[in-house]
């Protein structure tokens, strides 16, 4: 192996799971997460050297971030096929279940940018400076985002209340 090849396997270890996770909040696509994920940890490696004694999470958390922005400005791209995908047979799910499935409908109803935002102030817990350094905008564009994000998050939860 070579130098510091050990250090990474480590990050590699200690980081999937969280890098995952925070895709599948950005994406909604529980493959397109492992995918993102993946496309993140090989361009950190690629870098490792110059990386590994600073912050490498944070290092990975922009990437992952500037990777789902850099998606949203791509064209839209479906391929068709003859096969329909097969869907989950719905079931009476667990608390944890249910609470993950409100949250994914909610982050859906957000916009990319909204999204982004919610999931890097909230998620990973990151201050409005942070999260602004990290999309390249400005602190004030971060709050007004974050707010309107959450109203409508809160909207849903108080529409889903009243029709049950």
């Amino acid at each position: 192996m070579a130098r510091g090849d050990v250090e990474f396997v480590e990050f590699v270890q200690a980081s999937t799971a969280r890098l995952q996770h925070a895709a599948y909040l950005l994406t909604g696509d529980r493959h397109q997460a492992e995918d993102d994920a993946q496309t993140v940890l090989v361009r950190v490696y690629t870098v490792w050297p110059r990386i590994r004694r600073q912050d490498p999470f944070a290092y990975a958390r922009k990437v992952l971030a500037n990777l789902v922005i850099d998606r949203w400005r791509r064209p839209f791209r479906e391929d068709a096929t003859e096969e329909l995908p097969e869907r989950p047979a719905p079931g009476d799910f667990a608390d944890g279940v249910a609470v993950q499935e409100w949250l994914m409908r909610a982050l859906a109803r957000l916009s990319p940018r909204e999204r982004a935002i919610v999931v890097l102030r909230h998620f990973w817990d990151l201050s409005e400076a942070d999260v602004a350094a990290e999309l390249g905008v400005s602190v004030g564009t971060v709050k007004s985002t974050a707010s309107r994000a959450l109203a409508k998050i809160r909207m849903s939860d108080e529409l889903v209340e009243r029709v049950s």
